[in-house]
């Protein structure tokens, strides 16, 4: 019997054990209700459960209400959203897979549209729609873009209640059924904005140099860490590189990749760039098959952390091969997965871990293996 393909290895995160190494990354469905999932969220992530990922992250969750992206974004800073997180956290325990969530704070990308209205500050037609402005926040008075609001500089107080509701989140999380939690420290959201030098211009304990700037990261990590299970594993997401003169850098990201193990964080999950305008991924290298890989590399080889690469990761080869060479330990499919929600299990066949159906739900790999020994019946007919 020939060795698994290390993407279909497990890999062990304190207490718990993936059955491969294939992440569902967060993507965000704007299409919650003041906060509140439904069935929509259960159908969207419900399939790539069945479809075979290891892990499933539901998208960004904000842990205040004036913390969301828009007003279709998901939260958690009520307990009355628990239930339709606890809705998806069990589909996807029953079907194999560990469910995970991404808690954050929009910061100063708070208050915008939803990207089929725009993608931009919200407007007149928006206001005509129902969905009304409120006051961004961020680390000082600098807005993301030119004609964007300028956000509210967040005190002291402000800070310190901040991260009381990522405790708080975070109770949610572990009581909806959660096994992980991510951080969003990423794309230009409150907290990568503390750490950009381009977006924190404080002269307090939480601006200056980079401990100043890494400060609410970390104090949020410490204090998530210490809500979260000890058997649990906690990730954080970083922009690895704003990608613009004088911007956080891969450097600074490696030291708050340090910092964050001496608390406790499991995983760094390494994205780039979205500092700037309403882009998430704006930025950095050139958009290209694995352009943020050596991110993860890098973070992996000199923080001695687990990492997880993402970001145009499409083909079972290219995967197996940032596995293989040590790159990172796991790999995350985002938009691949839109266009294929079974692309952990069409991976493990093409890359020949599975060619009887055994790892596909007995649903339907009863059904496929038995058509499988009458193939030749299906092969469209030569002239």
């Amino acid at each position: 019997m020939t060795d698994a393909p290390k993407l279909f290895t497990p890999l062990a995160l304190r207490g718990i054990e993936t059955r491969n190494r294939v992440v569902i990354s967060p993507m965000c469905q704007y299409s919650a209700h003041e906060g509140h999932l439904d069935d929509w969220h259960l159908v969207h992530l419900g399939r790539f459960a069945i479809g075979g990922a290891g892990i499933i992250f539901t998208e960004a969750t904000a842990v205040q209400k004036g913390g969301r992206i828009t007003h279709g974004c998901a939260g958690l800073w009520a307990d009355s959203q628990i239930p339709g997180h606890a809705r998806l956290a069990q589909f996807a325990l029953r079907h194999g897979a560990i469910p995970a969530i991404q808690l954050g704070h929009a910061g100063r990308k708070a208050s915008i549209q939803r990207p089929w209205f725009g993608n931009g500050p919200l407007d007149e037609a928006d206001f005509a729609r129902g969905d009304m402005p409120w006051t961004p926040v961020g680390p000082s008075a600098i807005p993301v873009a030119e004609g964007w609001p300028v956000p509210h500089e967040l005190t002291l107080a402000e800070i310190g209640d901040l991260i009381a509701d990522f405790v708080a989140a975070t109770r949610r999380a572990r009581e909806a059924g959660y096994r992980i939690v991510e951080i969003h420290g990423a794309h230009g959201y409150l907290v990568h904005s503390f750490l950009s030098p381009l977006s924190n211009r404080r002269s307090d304990a939480y601006g200056g140099d980079l401990n100043g700037r890494m400060r609410l990261a970390l104090e949020i990590a410490e204090a998530v860490r210490a809500e979260w299970p000890e058997d649990l594993p906690l990730f954080f997401r970083t922009s690895a590189v704003d990608g613009a003169p004088e911007g956080w850098s891969l450097d600074d990201t490696v030291a708050l990749a340090r910092a964050l193990k001496e608390i406790g964080v499991d995983v760094i999950d390494c994205s780039s760039g979205g500092i700037g305008g309403s882009a998430t991924a704006a930025g950095g290298a050139k958009r290209q098959p694995g352009f943020q890989v050596p991110y993860a590399d890098r973070v992996r080889q000199e923080a001695q952390i687990t990492t997880m690469a993402v970001g145009l990761i499409t083909h079972p080869v290219q995967a197996e091969a940032i596995l293989t060479e040590g790159r990172a330990d796991l790999v995350a499919i985002a938009r691949e997965a839109l266009v294929d929600p079974q692309w952990a299990l069409h991976a493990a066949r093409d890359l020949g871990h599975d060619t009887d159906f055994s790892t596909w739900p007995e649903q339907s790999g009863w059904w496929l293996a038995g058509r499988e020994k009458t193939a030749d019946l299906y092969d469209p007919e030569t002239p």
